[in-house]
């Protein structure tokens, strides 16, 4: 039975469209109807505003509503004000589309995004009337599924997951479906609705094989089946067929399927051909402000830099391109559905999107007669850009973002930056004289290898771009000269050369941001921080094994949630559960690990190899460069995917 939000309710939360969903181009079907025999919760952890911006749930939603068989319905945290009525009034957690509530859906699936939004993932369960564990779900209950960047390390949810999709869900989650389908009508392990004895009633159970078969689905022991039958799809990855073993210094011995049906490995599925890969052509248009309120178009996949502090920047690899003709295509396509007046490209790097000028250039002229405007993030400025983005029109002169991440060029080779101060400082002065007036300066602190000369270099390269403004004639420059410096805290990742490295201890990145920001003392620079004890937590669960899962769920039923909001993080809350739970964090997250040393993340195949990254590491140590994947094969080990810029 559907839910009822009523405008009671409604009056009393902040931003109530969260909840009302009936939006333009949401998909509508009837999921009484006969054609519908799966249902699909796509879950977000975080607030509407934040998950109706991610392109990852704009492209799957509308991939799997394709199939007619299959209902695909929205769900998001709800904010904390939503959540106090819902639990006062005994309101599930529930579907935007229909308002069902979600547990009776085939197939919960949560996107991992960020790890600090684990807490939110068991908060979301409980308000659906579902078990945070498992072990503990039973046949009346959904499947649990997981994917997204922090999949790629997926152990401090692994008793929390029923499976884990690996790479990139448009290609392994049709084939979970079908295997699905027939598992759900019998079709599987010998299990038939005859030798469960269902005839025509709507549930029972068969004495002698223990089978209960509800609404016509085989579930019980098949519960078990289906995930044994889902293990063996390339890019899946079930927790509860794997074992962990520690040594006893609480390092990690092995990690190694319970049985020989199920691989050492599971390797990540990508698309080899994005021309090919689905795209929707249509796209929901919120009723209130979201994040990116935008056409979305993903222009390639993958980055060719190599920083190496990057995650993303290897688990994506390898690059993977669309066609400049394939994107304007869509991009008239999404313009007509939505309305929309702005197109966004989405990278890891515009700048490196091979037909970036005849994509631009035929956007503009398409669209310019439509008054669409064009966003370009992620751009290096040059000559080019610039003009570029004098004929876009999209980015306001208000600002442009550079992302130096390191104050000197030692430290920027350390990390395969490959970006020099004079080519940030040529950036600028272009950017200057073009009548740009604010500059946004993104850094890291706590970097390895880093010295206070290094933070010194922040303030002084915030100073130079100071001076590149006061020496750009009056008559070119804007007015109003603003720069901000922000840095974040250095989190080791997985399958990243600095997943071996320690982080600081928060005490040493506080007296690091407090040291910057005494050098600071130019009137036109502000400087924003990040907030080490976040950081610090995100450093645990990015390289958290599944003895940090106890401390999730502790930390949860503490009143933890809503951990990357400021106003809803209690690190006190955080520290009593390690303790309790008997869990040193900063085993986690401050100890440097060996080369030898097994990783939580060890049985997950991303292509690129344990030996690269440690090639990376010690050339990081001896500040050399890496050239990036256009000019230069550096035998990362993606060929194995048999696509992208490796076969180019």
């Amino acid at each position: 039975m559907s839910v009822f939000i009523d405008d009671d309710i409604l009056m009393q939360v902040e931003k109530p469209a969260r909840y009302t969903g009936n939006e333009w181009n949401m998909v509508k079907k009837d999921p009484k109807s006969k054609e519908i025999s799966i249902r699909f919760a796509f879950c977000f952890p975080d607030i509407y505003e934040i998950g109706m911006s991610h392109l990852g749930m704009r492209i799957l939603y509308h991939l799997i509503n394709e199939r007619n068989d299959t209902y695909c319905e929205r769900v998001f945290a709800p904010w904390t004000d939503m959540e106090e009525i819902m639990r006062q009034k005994g309101i599930p957690l529930f579907a935007l589309e229909t308002k069902d509530p979600i547990s009776d859906f085939d197939f919960i699936g949560f996107t991992l995004q960020y790890e600090m939004s684990y807490t939110n993932v068991l908060n979301m369960l409980d308000l659906a009337g579902i078990p945070i564990r498992s072990k503990d779900r039973t046949e009346q209950h959904p499947f649990v599924c997981a994917g997204g960047p922090c999949a790629c390390n997926p152990e401090p949810l692994a008793d929390i997951i029923d499976f884990f999709v690996i790479g990139e869900a448009e290609e392994v989650i049709n084939e979970i479906l079908d295997v699905y389908k027939r598992w759900k009508t019998g079709e599987s392990d010998g299990i038939t609705r005859e030798n469960t004895g269902v005839k025509e009633e709507n549930e029972s159970i068969d004495d002698e094989t223990n089978t209960t078969v509800k609404n016509g689905q085989t579930k019980g022991k098949s519960r078990e089946s289906f995930l044994r039958m889902i293990a063996k799809i390339e890019g899946v990855y079930v927790p509860s067929f794997y074992e962990v073993k520690y040594n006893d210094d609480g390092t990690i011995k092995s990690i190694q399927p319970k049985s020989n049906e199920f691989p050492a490995k599971i390797r990540k599925k990508i698309i080899k051909d994005l021309d090919q890969a689905y795209y929707p052509e249509k796209m929901i248009v919120p009723y209130i402000n979201i994040v990116h309120d935008r056409i979305i178009l993903e222009i390639f996949r993958g980055c060719t830099r190599g920083c190496r502090f990057c995650q993303a920047g290897f688990i994506y690899r390898p690059v993977r391109e669309k066609k400049p003709e394939k994107l304007v295509h869509l991009a008239e396509k999404l313009q007509q559905s939505t309305g929309y007046e702005e197109i966004s490209l989405a990278s890891l790097s515009t700048s490196d999107y091979t037909g970036l000028k005849e994509l631009t250039e035929d956007l503009i002229n398409n669209m310019s007669e439509k008054r669409v405007s064009l966003s370009l993030p992620s751009l290096r400025v040059d000559s080019f850009s610039l003009s570029l983005m004098e004929k876009a029109q999209s980015v306001r002169k208000s600002g442009l973002t550079f992302a130096p991440e390191a104050g000197t060029q030692r430290l920027r080779d350390v990390i395969n930056k490959g970006v020099t101060e004079e080519d940030l400082l040529e950036s600028v002065r272009i950017a200057f004289e073009g009548g740009w007036s604010t500059v946004k300066l993104y850094f890291m602190i706590g970097l390895p290898t880093e010295t206070l000369d290094d933070i010194a270099g922040i303030s002084e390269l915030g100073e130079k771009v100071v001076s590149a403004y006061m020496a750009t004639p009056k008559e070119k420059r804007g007015k109003g000269l603003n720069v901000t410096i922000s840095t974040s805290c250095f989190v080791p990742k997985p399958f990243t050369p600095f997943q071996w490295e320690s982080q600081d201890s928060i005490e040493t990145l506080r007296e690091k941001q407090k040291y910057l920001k005494g050098l600071i003392k130019s009137k036109y620079i502000r400087y924003n921080w990040h907030d080490p004890e976040i950081s610090f937590l995100e450093a645990v669960f990015a390289r958290g094994d599944r003895r940090t899962g106890e401390v999730l769920i502790r930390a949860w039923e503490k009143g933890c949630k809503f951990d990357s909001w400021g106003d809803s993080f209690d690190f006190s809350k955080w520290m009593e559960a390690f303790k309790e739970c008997q869990v040193d964090p900063h085993f986690y997250a401050n100890r440097k690990r060996n080369y030898d040393e097994v990783f939580p993340w060890e049985h997950i195949d991303i292509g690129v190899t344990k030996k690269f990254l440690q090639r990376e590491n010690e050339k990081a140590y001896r500040g050399e460069l890496t050239d990036n994947c256009r000019v230069k094969c550096n035998y990362c080990g993606a060929t194995v995917f048999g696509g992208g810029v490796c076969y180019e």
